[in-house]
């Protein structure tokens, strides 16, 4: 019955659209990717400066590897703290401007040991309706109430936060939001969030994964780009993409950090990270801090301005809605050569799949062009303007040159071209 109740479940994902399965990846996290015998250009990675595979945060891990091992073999609070992590954890909370900051496994475990140990049954949380599911998680595990707010808007946050002061008057009241959302790829309105939590005396846990390396200065994230990292209680961010490592993170104050070590049960019951991955995060860190990270955020900018409407950050969404549909644009770019995965719910809401474009430093601007192009004639494709379609841009119009294992456009301006399936680019 067991076996059956499973095969039912997953021909249920299978009629709906919404199965995964894992593919194996031949290649290091790059701006390529191969499956079986296909190459791809790479827009699903989260390595947004393009570090996961940078000589120094390489070398980094591996001299932390050879003095440390390859495991910690317990939870810190057993074994104790490994250099590497202690003095990343250092770096770390000058990098954000805090007093102090815990390193854990993963992100989604910074996010639920979090609010499980911070919240309680007697408290409120409040967060965007769109905030990750780690988020939604650590809120539930924490037992307190849980009401969302309509997607960045600071009217109905309001609305909530005078209906927990009236109703739960001895509660302690947690706003909780993403910097920049991870499936949209827009910015919250920080500012105004920041002000209401300060005239409700609410607490606010601001998730800056995908803000953290890309925005503010020396990716300090948005919240040090709006000058008010020092008003934000809680602050959580990931090691795992733009510092293309491993592990998440919560900064704040040193009260914060020492209740966490203490009650947080992710980090608790946990088995501590390699301290190869604090070595390589901490590389990442002075990478990122540096003219290096500088230039390769110069690019980031300069990438997103080809897309249109412009991606405040380094996430380019295409609404596409029903899964099919998605699935089957999804397959479309794959065959023209890029790999840009569908987005299906639960990880967004119905009706709004899409494809999910993540730029990175190591992408080049011919290919980012390209990309656009490839994006415009899948999601709305233009009528061929002669009687042989395979002889015009399917975009522009203009006539297509036949090269070696591709087309291309022979607009210098448009980008379009179909990569076949080659086993190298």
């Amino acid at each position: 019955m067991f076996e059956d109740f499973l095969q039912k479940s997953l021909a249920e994902l299978e009629a709906q659209h919404r199965r995964r399965r894992l593919r194996v990846s031949g290649l290091a996290t790059g701006a390529l990717v191969r499956f079986g015998d296909k190459t791809l250009h790479n827009f699903a990675s989260n390595d947004y400066l393009g570090l996961a595979a940078h000589p120094q945060v390489i070398a980094a891990a591996v001299e932390a590897t050879r003095e440390f091992g390859a495991g910690t073999g317990a939870s810190r609070l057993l074994t104790g703290t490994q250099t590497p992590h202690h003095d990343f954890e250092e770096k770390l909370a000058i990098f954000k401007n805090t007093a102090a900051a815990l390193v854990f496994a993963n992100g989604y475990a910074a996010s639920t040991g979090a609010l499980q140990a911070l919240a309680g049954k007697d408290d409120v949380v409040l967060l965007d309706k769109l905030s990750h599911a780690c988020l939604v998680d650590g809120a539930r595990l924490s037992g307190a109430v849980l009401r969302p707010f309509h997607h960045n808007d600071t009217g109905h946050l309001e609305h909530h936060l005078r209906w927990a002061r009236e109703k739960y008057p001895q509660a302690r009241i947690f706003i909780v939001t993403e910097s920049v959302f991870s499936m949209d790829g827009d910015l919250a309105p920080l500012r105004e969030i920041v002000e209401l939590k300060d005239k409700y005396g609410a607490v606010l846990l601001l998730d800056d994964a995908h803000a953290t390396g890309v925005l503010g200065r020396g990716g300090r994230g948005l919240a040090d780009q709006l000058g008010l990292s020092n008003r934000i209680e809680v602050q959580m961010g990931t090691l795992g993409k733009a510092l293309g490592s491993s592990g998440g993170y919560i900064a704040g104050s040193r009260a914060l950090i020492d209740f966490l070590i203490n009650r947080a049960r992710s980090f608790v019951f946990s088995t501590a990270a390699p301290a190869s991955t604090a070595a390589a995060a901490s590389a990442a860190l002075d990478l990122s801090t540096g003219a290096e990270g500088d230039c390769r955020r110069a690019k980031l900018r300069e990438l997103a301005s080809l897309f249109h409407p412009v991606p405040p950050a380094a996430i380019h969404p295409i609404i596409i809605g029903p899964e099919e549909d998605t699935l089957r644009t999804s397959k479309q770019m794959a065959q023209l050569g890029f790999h840009v995965p569908a987005i299906r719910p639960p990880t967004v809401p119905q009706g709004t799949s899409r494809l999910r474009v993540s730029l990175s430093a190591v992408h080049d601007p011919e290919t980012v062009r390209a990309l656009a192009g490839a994006l415009r004639a899948v999601s709305a494709p233009e009528e061929p303007k002669t009687d042989n379609p395979d002889t015009v841009c399917p975009v522009c119009g203009a006539a297509l040159i036949s090269e070696k294992c591709k087309v291309v456009c022979r607009s210098a301006t448009c980008g379009y071209r179909i990569v076949f399936n080659c086993s190298e680019f």
